[in-house]
């Protein structure tokens, strides 16, 4: 690869209008939220460490409130908002999403990742590598793929002469043959800019869905002799969409393993990993030790030789160094360097233990709500 394609600069389409009907739920589906952060974050999040300049973020269902939760979240990220108002499948989404990318802010020749918002497990380096392999190649088309033992549902990748793809063809549209390939498509692709909008306005909704199928450009872009390859995902797991609750709680678990063991890694102790939920905001520094049965939230900050534990629920919180904190409920609390508190500790918002207070058990801050009094029983 010489060096004006390795220079070249690199866009993104994030595809984020799907409804998620499985999900069956009044929340958009891009903003369901695993370890702390809505799924489509944890894409844009995977993008952020790719040098990719601008991207466009096609919404659809729940678009205000997308839009919304991703400007809050957005930091610095040159994010465009784009509405795809008709849901006429994903090759018309990306072409909604072109327009979200402003032509002349780059010179050509320039590369556009295309990926859906369902896949939070997706890693930097794996759409690194997929961009790699682009340029390295030179080809108008890269596809990520995975191998599935069982490929029921997915697109499956069809090859031709030289082993080059030539096509991807859906499972309502596939052979016998073709459904017997273990190939799929993830949904995931890398293309040269240039060679997008005019492939995307040759395909047409000729399938059992009658949508427009972003897939077909491979067989548009093979037809008239340009190069399509495909990269093979090392973990074929990181390239799942989501599309109900139990592929929710499924990544959302992964998730957890990941953030638990990078955590260890940097000099944190969990007891028990598989009995510690920590969301991607939590900030711990070294020596702080988890027992079983601790969860943070949120804004949650750890001192360095900080022991909570076990069994505590912490929402953005700032506990000091040194302190322990056992048994304990405490939401945008702050407590000591050296404190102690619990067991069976009850903090609210604001209450503060200072440095080296030792609560004792049953402690409750003074902005803790008190229990609702019960119901008296009816006369009888």
């Amino acid at each position: 690869m010489d060096d004006s394609q390795s220079g070249r600069p690199l866009s993104a389409i994030v595809l984020a209008a799907g409804h998620g009907t499985r999900m069956r739920s009044e929340r958009p589906k891009p903003l369901h939220v695993l370890v702390g952060k809505p799924m489509v974050v944890w894409v844009l999040d995977a993008l952020a460490d790719c040098s990719v300049g601008r991207v466009s973020v096609v919404v659809g269902h729940g678009a205000d409130e997308v839009t919304k939760r991703l400007v809050e979240d957005a930091g610095d990220r040159p994010l465009e908002f784009v509405e795809q108002t008709v849901q006429r499948g994903t090759g018309d989404a990306a072409a909604v999403g072109l327009t979200g990318l402003v032509d002349d802010e780059y010179a050509e020749p320039q590369d556009v990742l295309v990926l859906t918002a369902d896949t939070p497990l997706l890693r930097t380096e794996t759409i690194a590598s997929l961009v790699e392999h682009h340029r390295s190649t030179d080809s108008a088309c890269t596809v990520l793929t995975a191998d599935m033992d069982d490929p029921t549902g997915y697109g499956r990748i069809v090859r031709g002469r030289d082993d080059r793809v030539e096509r991807i063809v859906e499972q309502a549209d596939a052979t016998d043959d073709e459904a017997s390939i273990t190939e799929i498509n993830t949904g995931i692709f890398c293309f040269r800019r240039g060679l997008l909008a005019p492939a995307l306005r040759r395909i047409q909704p000729d399938n059992a869905q009658g949508e427009y199928y972003l897939t077909d450009i491979v067989e548009v872009l093979a037809d008239t002799g340009h190069r399509v390859t495909s990269m093979v995902a090392d973990d074929p797991d990181e390239t799942h969409g989501i599309n109900d609750r139990v592929q929710l709680a499924s990544a959302e678990a992964e998730l957890r393993r990941r953030i638990n063991l990078e955590w260890m890694r940097q000099g944190v102790t969990l007891v028990d990993p598989t009995r510690t939920h920590l969301d991607a905001t939590v900030v711990l520094e070294r020596d702080v030790t988890l027992y079983p049965g601790t969860m943070l939230q949120g804004a949650c900050r750890i001192g360095a030789g900080a022991d909570i534990g076990p069994d505590s629920h912490l929402v953005d919180t700032v506990v000091g160094e040194g302190a322990h904190v056992v048994q304990t409920a405490a939401m945008k609390a702050t407590i000591g360097n050296g404190a102690t508190v619990g067991p069976w500790g009850a903090l609210g918002p604001g209450d503060e233990v200072a440095a080296g207070v030792t609560t004792g058990p049953h402690y409750a801050g003074a902005n803790t709500a008190p229990p609702e009094p019960a119901s008296p029983e009816p006369a009888s």
